[in-house]
């Protein structure tokens, strides 16, 4: 059955606990809200609205797959010899319509447009019963949060199982920008507005499919409350909708409005958002050394940098993005990663580099083989959860952070020739993450080498690594380093390869009644 089909009609209730500059999500009595005595007020639908928080929180979204598959199918890590194969076929870019996370991913994002849709569908009659206008004014902003998240929602899909958008140049070029007329002759994805409307499923072009994302994220910015906007937020905010816009202009080749959004974002003085700087400390760790502003955001996953993360407690709380870079819970004594860093990208980090020492730490391993090796620790665990209950590698993910904002700002200043104001985004990136320089040039020579190398060293392991390759164009080669597994570590990808674009999964396509196509490359596997 279509999954927009298959979706439960039913909302988990959820309860969003606010303490301090903590945030989190906790379960309420109760685990589910009828379809038929849902939406019928104000309580209803905020409860509605909870329960699509709560979805974000799925192992196949942020706090698994969706953050850290793209990043090891792609170059960014080796798999140990004697892992446990977990994604095995995924880094091994043996891909297939039935590969499991492919369609949890996909599952996920649906599900959660689906809980989007319902709401849409719903709000209408509603809000029409309403008479006050402060009532009238909440159910509005909450409104602009849902299409907010249905925007977020579109555009993983599109970047995950589409082509990037076609550009009217090389990606190379600073010249070049999005070809509009190109991208309504590519694939995009099945589009839904609406939970109840009986439609046959099919695909959307790539300029239409972006176009709903842009149109959902115009109405955000339109009805949430302003003062809403907020560092750390676990909700959606204005602030949330313009990084989101920042960031799918700059995927669509729109270089003057992801200049225009991502500066939104950089100069907003009501939400208070400033880079976690690495060079002062905030407090120190359960050993009494000291952590840094930088280096607390991972620990303890609270920053002013965070414009939305996903929000966990002990009680409710999704994947654990660490596990496979760590597995330390296997005896608490060895570490029993399924991947490590590559060599290349560690060697990124200069030794004024201070992220590094917040990402990576060298450790042995409990294999036969005795790796000792930079271990990915960025994601060891929230520190209060290990304390509190010896939760292990579960972080909350932050999904939208300035740093990004400020990569967005300077590649798409990059194409309007602005190298200069490219060169002073990265460089005040860099000021806050080293203890010396920071300065960095950008010309038009190097500026995409530039930006890549930056991406990689600002967000390792977050998901952006394959969609960076695809969009400019580049592929990869891995060769072996130590203890790698041999199936996969001697690998060449061309620039285009199909696998850059993830299948639609094979019983969405078999489906019967629908008129889905299955991408390029796919077709019989």
């Amino acid at each position: 059955m279509n999954i927009l089909k298959n979706i439960t009609r039913s909302m988990t209730v959820m309860l969003i606990i606010l303490a301090g500059a903590q945030s989190c999500l906790e379960k309420y009595p109760g685990d589910a809200l009828p379809e038929d005595a849902a939406m019928q007020s104000l309580s209803d639908a905020e409860q509605s609205l909870i329960g699509m928080y709560a979805s974000f929180k799925s192992s196949a979204l942020y706090s698994g797959y969706l953050t850290y598959l793209p990043d090891i199918q792609a170059d960014l890590a080796y798999a140990v010899d004697g892992f446990s194969n977990i994604h095995g076929d995924i880094w091994q870019w043996n891909i297939r319509t039935t590969n499991e996370e492919v369609e949890a991913v996909y599952a996920s994002l649906y599900t959660i447009i689906g809980q989007c849709n319902f709401f849409l569908d719903k709000v209408g009659k509603l809000r029409a019963s309403l008479v006050d206008d402060n009532e009238i004014e909440h159910l509005d902003s909450w409104t602009g949060e849902v299409y907010c998240a249905r925007a977020l929602a579109y555009s993983e899909l599109i970047k995950c199982y589409c082509k990037a958008y076609p550009l009217t140049g090389e990606p190379s070029s600073p010249d070049s920008k999005g070809d509009d007329a190109q991208a309504e002759l590519e694939l995009g994805v099945m589009l839904r507005d609406s939970y109840y409307k009986e439609e046959i499923a099919r695909r959307s072009n790539l300029k239409e499919s972006w176009d709903f994302v842009l149109r959902d994220l115009e109405k955000a910015e339109t009805m949430i409350m302003e003062d809403d906007d907020a560092y750390n937020a676990i909700w959606f905010t204005r602030a949330a909708a313009h990084a989101i816009h920042a960031r799918v202009a700059l995927y669509m080749g729109n270089w003057d409005d992801a200049v225009k959004y991502s500066t939104m974002v950089i100069e907003n003085s009501k939400a208070g958002f400033r880079l976690a700087d690495a060079n002062v400390t905030y407090t120190t760790d359960e050993n009494n050394r000291p952590l840094s502003y930088y280096q607390y955001m991972w620990t303890n996953d609270s920053s002013f940098e965070v414009i939305w993360k996903v929000g966990f407690n002990i009680n409710s709380y999704g994947g654990a993005l660490g596990r496979i870079f760590l597995n330390f819970t296997n005896d608490y004594r060895y570490f029993y990663p399924d991947y490590v860093p590559a060599t290349w990208a560690i060697n990124l980090y200069g030794n004024s580099d201070l992220r590094a020492s917040a990402f990576f730490s060298s450790e042995s391993t409990g294999y036969d083989h005795g790796l000792t090796w930079p271990l990915l620790v960025k994601y060891y665990g929230n520190r209060s959860f290990i304390s509190q209950a010896k939760i292990y590698h579960v972080s909350m993910p932050k999904v939208l952070r300035l740093s990004e904002q400020y990569l967005i700002r300077a590649e798409a200043r990059c194409h309007q020739r602005n190298f200069g104001g490219a060169q002073a985004d990265l460089s005040t990136l860099r000021k806050a993450r080293m203890n010396a320089g920071g300065n960095i040039g950008v010309n038009e020579k190097n500026w995409l080498d530039v930006i890549s190398d930056e991406r990689v060293r600002e967000l390792y392991m977050e998901g952006f690594r394959l969609n960076d390759l695809k969009r400019w164009g580049r592929g990869f080669e891995r060769k072996p380093q130590t203890s790698s597994l041999a199936q996969g570590s001697s690998l060449k990808v061309e620039a285009g390869d199909y696998r850059f674009v993830w299948p639609i999964p094979n019983h969405e396509i078999e489906s019967p009644g629908t008129a889905l196509e299955q991408n390029p490359g796919y077709m019989g596997l």
